[in-house]
């Protein structure tokens, strides 16, 4: 079945597809079992259904769009203009010699990435609710199928970069050698804010407006228009407190000549990830035997 018709399925049809994903009987319990709860072989055992539900996400994105994924290039690009022409030229915010186009997409494409999952995943589990109640699968499949279907915007729009780097000449550094770390603990702060948000969701629906919120807010205390050395230095540790600060300024000196990573954030964004992700995996797998019954 086309996965891009998930928008015009009825529950019984979609309910249908996702047994067919698995290849695997639906089940009559909704919640848990005893014995599988949470195991990482069930979730091997539901990984076409994860696919499926990736798949499907690309596609309802781009469904009846004239450009389809080029808005995964145009969006950057073009917020990448604003932000040089309007923070670089006219408020003239420093950019530490890195040319303006650079300093500002390598902080914008992880960003992009992190806003657009945090919206996915927080909204994944109200936009199934009839999936919720009519099969049983690990609940979890859908913010990380969130998660996954964003690295495809994030993948696209590094071409841009790659562009935009060769434009002005900038040399090619092991600190590349970096990024998939960095891509892995941005998936993981993504996926561990996105997996509260999801939960939180289901019985409080206040989540939907206070997610945009949030993101616009985040993005001010994040060094994205600016770089942390901005900052006086009494609170620069008041930045070094936001976990995407780290990820964000490591994404940008891996690819910038002459500038080197600042290691004792990065450390601390690294930690904290971990400690973000395991938080809300927790309250996830507390909370989601319930789903069913309030969704």
């Amino acid at each position: 079945m086309p996965a891009d018709t998930h928008t015009e399925m009825k529950p019984e049809t979609e309910a249908r597809a996702a047994q067919a994903a698995t290849g695997r009987p639906g089940r009559q319990t909704i919640g848990w079992t005893r014995g599988e709860r949470g195991t990482l072989r069930e979730l091997w055992e539901y990984r076409e259904l994860f696919y499926f539900f990736a798949w499907r996400d690309v596609k309802v994105r781009y469904k009846q769009t004239f450009l389809g994924v080029l808005w995964a290039l145009i969006q950057p690009f073009f917020t990448m203009v604003v932000f040089t022409l309007l923070f670089g030229r006219v408020a003239r915010i420093p950019t530490e010699g890195i040319p303006g186009p650079i300093f500002y997409l390598t902080a914008l494409l992880p960003w992009t990435y992190f806003s657009s999952t945090l919206s996915g995943a927080g909204m994944s589990l109200i936009s199934n609710s009839n999936l919720l109640t009519k099969i049983y699968f690990p609940r979890v499949i859908l913010p990380a199928a969130a998660a996954l279907s964003g690295l495809v915007d994030f993948l696209i729009a590094c071409v841009l970069l790659a562009a935009i780097m060769a434009y002005y000449h900038a040399p090619v550094g092991w600190g590349l050698l970096l990024w998939p770390v960095l891509v892995a603990l941005l998936i993981l702060q993504a996926l561990g804010v996105g997996l509260f948000l999801a939960a939180v969701n289901v019985r409080y629906r206040d989540v939907k407006y206070a997610i945009p919120f949030m993101i616009q807010l985040w993005l001010f205390v994040t060094p994205i228009i600016y770089p942390s050395s901005m900052v006086p230095e009494k609170f620069r540790w008041l930045v070094a407190l936001n976990p995407m600060s780290g990820l964000i300024e490591a994404f940008r000196h891996t690819v910038a000549p002459g500038q080197a990573v600042n290691w004792p954030m990065l450390g601390f964004s690294a930690a904290f990830t971990i400690v973000v992700f395991a938080a809300g995996a927790a309250y996830f797998k507390r909370t989601e035997m319930a789903f069913a019954d309030i969704i």
